[in-house]
């Protein structure tokens, strides 16, 4: 998977927010605010095709998880992600 072309993430008054930047992606419907750890994975795969086990190798790099949650969590913002439309 891979985050689509034309999104990207913003620091907006403390918050990380997905925004959208090109007329074919704007939709303001929607607004993606995600957590400190949500960013990182954002940052670390921004850009390059990915994996939900490349997710749970960037939390594990950065924090104290375990990898059984890194996946599970990863998997579950991937799904997120999918379903607002923001992956390809």
């Amino acid at each position: 998977m891979k985050i689509k072309e034309g999104f990207n993430i913003r620091q907006l008054c403390g918050e990380n927010i997905v925004v959208a930047e090109g007329e074919a992606n704007i939709d303001f419907s929607v607004v993606i605010s995600v957590n400190e750890t949500a960013a990182h994975i954002w940052k670390a795969v921004a850009g390059k095709d990915f994996t939900v086990e490349d997710m749970a190798d960037s939390l594990l790099a950065e924090y104290e998880v375990d990898k059984e949650t890194a996946l599970a969590d990863c998997k579950a913002l991937a799904e997120k992600w999918q379903e607002v439309g923001i992956l390809e």
